[in-house]
């Protein structure tokens, strides 16, 4: 399914308009902010960026309990993080959906990003900056680590990990300590952008949700400047029973296939979609 050029343009006069105020509600069924004019004029403003359509390449069944928080493609196999309780993370089979090995959190913490390190895996719970590394071969225990704020998304690039906290940035944590390094503003056309959700790395950049739209943003790591916009509406054909919960979210790269995976949470397929240029 491609996108025709007037949803191209809508799609970058959303996200323009939106009032990148942080919501501090990542999870919960909360409306999101109400949108507000830009304040920048035409001549100030930096160029729009590109707003990319989408083709579905296939479907993949995807367990319509599953409140989606992290996805990551690795070894053949996804590896999921979900919230809400119990949340879990998960090895998860592509082909039929089937959930090959679980571990669930202690009740009190909300599950949140994930993203595999050699051989651990990352997660982030939404509160009280607590974070898990396990074993990334059977999902056992492995250690503890703690962040300030909260933890959303999480990916990794060749030598950092990278923390969305649904401000408008993106934290850079050393891999082996899990100690915050450094970060980078995030900017759409000059503004800056929150909500960043599901974050993934892809051949140098960031995919990153953002939380409750159907648009993924392309980030440049080094600038923090949204260099692409992708929109996926109408991916998800059947009405969700929560609109402001069930949302898109979910990024996995096939880095030796060239596939790239999306789902949402409590959707009930994941989609491999192939992006087209824009119109």
């Amino acid at each position: 399914m491609s996108r025709r050029p007037h949803r191209l343009f809508a799609a970058a006069a959303a996200l323009a308009s939106l009032t990148f105020a942080s919501t501090g509600a990542a999870q919960t069924s909360q409306a999101a902010a109400e949108p507000r004019a830009a304040t920048a004029t035409a001549d100030t403003q930096p160029a729009r960026p590109p707003v990319y359509g989408y083709e579905v390449v296939a479907r993949y069944p995807h367990d319509p309990t599953a409140f989606t928080q992290g996805l990551e493609f690795h070894d053949g196999d996804l590896l999921e993080s979900t919230g809400r309780s119990p949340s879990s993370i998960r090895r998860v089979r592509l082909e039929d959906g089937v959930v090959l090995q679980k571990r669930d959190l202690d009740r009190q913490f909300f599950g949140e990003g994930l993203t595999a390190v050699d051989d651990r895996l990352i997660t982030l719970t939404w509160q009280g900056g607590h974070g898990f590394v396990w074993d990334l071969d059977d999902l056992e225990p492995a250690g503890t680590f703690s962040y300030s704020g909260e933890g959303w998304g999480l990916t990794h690039d060749d030598t950092r990990v990278i923390l969305s906290d649904g401000g408008p940035h993106l934290r850079f944590l050393d891999p082996v300590t899990l100690a915050q390094t450094g970060s980078v503003p995030v900017t759409f056309m000059g503004r800056p952008l929150t909500r960043l959700n599901e974050l993934e790395f892809i051949e140098g950049e960031v995919f990153a949700n953002i939380w409750q739209t159907d648009f993924i943003v392309r980030i440049d790591p080094a600038t923090g400047v949204v260099t692409g916009v992708i929109d996926l509406s109408g991916l998800l054909p059947d009405p969700v029973d929560d609109p402001a919960d069930e949302v898109l979210n979910g990024i996995a790269w096939d880095a030796a296939g060239k596939r790239l995976f999306v789902t949402g949470k409590n959707w009930p397929t994941l989609f491999e979609i192939r992006l087209t240029d824009p119109e």
